[in-house]
């Protein structure tokens, strides 16, 4: 599963100062979405438990970790066969060791319960569609399970199918090897899985309308309890800047002000990053330092990431990446598709003057766990001058000029995206989970 990432931070031409017209409006309740806080907590315990990999050695909060702002704080995820959590993630060891990096960085969870999410994933290949008559336009396609009723409750369900991510590899275990037959084959043996403990059975009976005995509870449910607890965990609308926006002019410092009228000005931000959420939900190209194995389509012969074009096949799409929005950016670092930037001043940086600061990245700058028998394939992109150049020549954004302090005003506004509570949700990390396995502290 995949976090807040700051890959669109638009630098678009717009000029003068804010005006309180250009603010959008707070957040409000009617905002988000309705979820049941008694599927939360079913999806709280999901969330962590490791029942739902196919070798049942990472969970859900593994990648998307509390102490880590819903993320990992990696640039490229350490997924199936790693140890431990966050930063300090080593690759494993022996047979059970890694055979990739997560090819993107892992986005962060704020206000996913928001109404205005409909397309998720960094390449938008989730969406609210009836491109194939189930609601919803995804990998799964026409075999996507039914009962699904949220977009947020169908993502939560894609990771468990990634032989990278969650599956592990053929031969290891019988999620991945039905993986290697159809997608829709590792659902059944994942729900079965869950529903068989005693405690998880009966509190989809007391929980689920359509759930009258533990029998009945599918991937669907499963999928929705985790959306439950996604939704209201991680809903985040008490920052320094919903104060502002609710009238309270002393909420933001004197440098997160003009940092606000910068963003919503000079710099041109908001012209990608909108609305209350801080976000367009556009694809934007921004020529991001690549590396790692990128998420390539079936039949690419390069190790590269075409973002959006990977889901359309339409070469006006290739290298752009959803925005994200903004909500709690300071606490998701690194930034970018991939996390190439470490600091929030590094990815603003890049948007005022994307190609220079491409030619100037350097490798060190990536925050990637030492994995010795992957590094040759790490930074191997940067030797095929064919596909840089396409990356250069792909950029949505014209170059802004900011001095210093308007940089450093810019960053001290993104800090007041931060919730007050963001760092203290309603559930946090449960002391164990109904399977017994190890908790992800």
């Amino acid at each position: 599963m995949t976090a807040v990432l700051l890959t669109t931070l638009c630098a678009l031409s717009m000029s003068g100062q804010a005006s309180a017209a250009s603010y959008p409006a707070p957040l409000a309740e009617a905002d988000y979405n309705n979820f049941s806080p008694e599927r939360a907590r079913i999806g709280q315990l999901l969330f962590y438990d490791k029942i739902l990999s196919g070798n049942q050695n990472i969970s859900c909060g593994t990648c998307h970790h509390h102490r880590f702002g819903s993320a990992d704080g990696l640039s490229l995820g350490i997924g199936e066969g790693g140890i431990g959590v966050g930063p300090d993630r080593k690759p494993g060891i022996g047979e059970s060791r890694i055979k990739k990096r997560v090819p993107r960085n892992a986005s962060a969870l704020w206000n996913l319960g928001a109404k205005a999410f409909t397309v998720l994933f960094h390449d938008g290949r989730l969406a609210i569609a009836d491109d194939f008559d189930n609601g919803f336009n995804s990998p799964a396609e026409e075999w996507l399970p039914t009962g699904l009723e949220t977009v947020l409750g169908t993502q939560a369900i894609f990771p468990m199918t990634a032989q990278f991510e969650m599956a592990g590899n053929p031969k290891e275990n019988e999620v991945a090897g039905a993986l290697h037959d159809r997608i829709d084959a590792v659902w059944p043996i994942l729900a079965k899985r869950v529903r068989v403990i005693p405690e998880y059975g009966q509190m989809f009976v007391d929980t689920f309308d359509t759930v009258d005995r533990p029998e009945d509870v599918t991937i669907a449910h499963i999928g929705e309890a985790l959306a439950a607890f996604i939704a209201l965990e991680f809903k985040s609308n008490d920052s320094p800047f919903d104060a502002f926006l609710a009238g309270d002019e002393t909420a933001l410092t004197s440098g997160q002000r003009r940092g606000a009228e910068l963003f919503y000005g000079k710099a041109g931000c908001a012209e990608c990053h909108s609305g209350p959420l801080l976000t367009d939900q556009q694809f934007h190209a921004l020529a991001v330092p690549p590396f790692g194995p990128g998420r390539t389509r079936r039949f690419d012969p390069y190790t590269r990431d075409v973002g959006r074009m990977g889901e359309t096949d339409d070469l006006a799409d290739a290298y752009r990446f959803r925005t994200p929005s903004l909500r709690n950016v300071a606490l998701t670092g690194p930034y970018g598709h991939n996390g190439a930037y470490p600091t929030l001043e590094g990815i603003i940086r890049h948007h005022l003057d994307p190609l220079a600061a491409l030619d100037k990245w350097q490798p060190s700058t990536a925050n990637l766990p030492n994995v010795p028998w992957l590094e040759a394939i790490d930074f191997v992109v940067w030797e095929d001058r064919f596909e840089m150049e396409r990356l250069r020549r792909r950029v949505d954004i014209t170059s802004k000029t900011l001095d210093d302090g308007e940089v450093a005003d810019l960053v001290a506004f993104m800090e007041a995206l931060t919730g007050a509570t963001a760092t203290n949700p309603p559930l946090g990390i449960p002391d164990q989970v109904p399977s017994g396995l190890p908790v992800d502290k």
